[in-house]
């Protein structure tokens, strides 16, 4: 006949498990205008009649097997004096794009007034603030539970030539981030500062330049774009605006530094000179797997018997062989988990029948993962 057998407190545990996964994106996919004179989009660019964002598939977005990649918008703190609120006609979309943005992500101060962003990540009032970000929201698809820490890295094309940007190539990452961390005062959860390398590996870059900040749980990258360009304008020798940003689409194109680019140029047009230039982007995503393991352990005098209707012959128990000296057994095939009101709430499969008799005991491990 069939037994329940009450676990016990020791016979329950609980075990949390990181699984990661690394996520390389060319930048052929994010672009698709190297070489060109103008930011034709792909048929993977999606824009929108509201011209908030813009987003990005690995297909053409129509297409049923497209997956999304990540959003691209743009910001302006209406408090920097080199973006005042009496921007261009449009630029009271960035406004509220940094707004919303912000208290999402950095909160409010004591007056409830919502934190700007500032590029070491920190609430200090003396922290230098990031007047006109962009951020790139990359989707849970990508990032599942979270970005692996010290694992995130974009590498920008940034050459003075904009129609040839790759000429120099500008490395963005969360260098030195571990899993050890104490950025963890957004609401958006656990942060890390981007910072500039030599390259994608560059092990020494923990304390270069910060330009941006990395959201690990929300998967979205803040990017101080301006002092990153005045950067790798620096590297090449070129002086203040020395890299031009957007090459406007309309019909009398004009080259726009990052500065011009803020103020006048539209998100769509922001968006498609960040795509122009991105190079690649990879990181390690996170799964976290929660697992509840129970020990089913079944006595050397328990568990003998079989409550399948063939383990009988007659009243005899076939497997003694008509031999009543012999002792019973049995093959576990199945381990039930009960509630505490007897109702069955899963079953296990073993992947091939164990054998039970009164000269063993068995301890079969069974996990549920959720």
């Amino acid at each position: 006949m069939s037994t329940i057998k009450k676990l016990q407190t020791e016979d329950v545990a609980s075990t949390r498990t990181l699984l990661h996964e690394a996520i390389p994106v060319t930048g052929s996919l994010i672009s698709g205008t190297y070489g060109t004179d103008s930011d034709v989009r792909g048929l993977n660019i999606k824009t929108y009649d509201h011209g908030m964002f813009q987003s990005v598939y690995d297909y053409p977005y129509l297409s049923s097997s497209a997956n999304h990649i990540f959003d691209i918008t743009y910001g302006v703190y209406e408090n920097s004096n080199a973006y005042p609120t009496t921007l261009a006609s449009g630029n009271a979309d960035k406004h509220n794009i940094y707004h919303e943005m912000a208290q999402v992500l950095y909160g409010f101060d004591v007056t409830a007034s919502i934190e700007p962003f500032k590029v070491s990540g920190s609430y200090d009032t003396a922290g230098t603030v990031i007047p006109a970000p962009g951020f790139v929201n990359l989707s849970r698809l990508l990032a599942k539970d979270e970005i692996q820490k010290g694992t995130f890295r974009l590498t920008l094309g940034l050459d003075t030539d904009r129609d040839d940007p790759f000429g120099h190539l500008f490395y963005i990452g969360d260098y030195g981030a571990t899993s050890s961390f104490n950025d963890t005062n957004s609401p958006a959860g656990e942060f890390g500062v981007l910072r500039s390398g030599s390259s994608a590996t560059d092990t020494s870059a923990a304390n270069n330049d910060a330009l941006g900040i990395i959201y690990y749980q929300a998967g979205l990258v803040v990017l101080d774009l301006s002092a990153t360009l005045d950067l790798a304008a620096a590297e090449q020798g070129a002086t203040g605006d020395g890299i031009t940003f957007v090459k406007s689409t309309n019909t009398s194109p004009t080259e726009l530094t990052y500065t011009g680019s803020i103020e006048s140029g539209t998100v769509d047009e922001l968006s498609d000179a960040l795509r122009h230039r991105v190079y690649n982007i990879e990181f390690n995503n996170t799964t976290e797997l929660n697992s509840t393991i129970y020990f089913c352990r079944a006595g050397a005098n328990e568990f003998n018997f079989s409550s399948n209707p063939t383990y009988l012959s007659e009243s005899q128990i076939r497997v003694k062989e008509n031999n009543p000296k012999n002792p019973p057994h049995s093959y576990i095939t199945t381990v039930g988990l009960y509630a505490n009101d007897g109702a069955l709430v899963a079953t296990a499969k073993l992947s091939e029948p164990i054998k039970k008799t009164p000269s063993n005991d068995l301890t079969i491990r069974v996990r549920l993962d959720y």
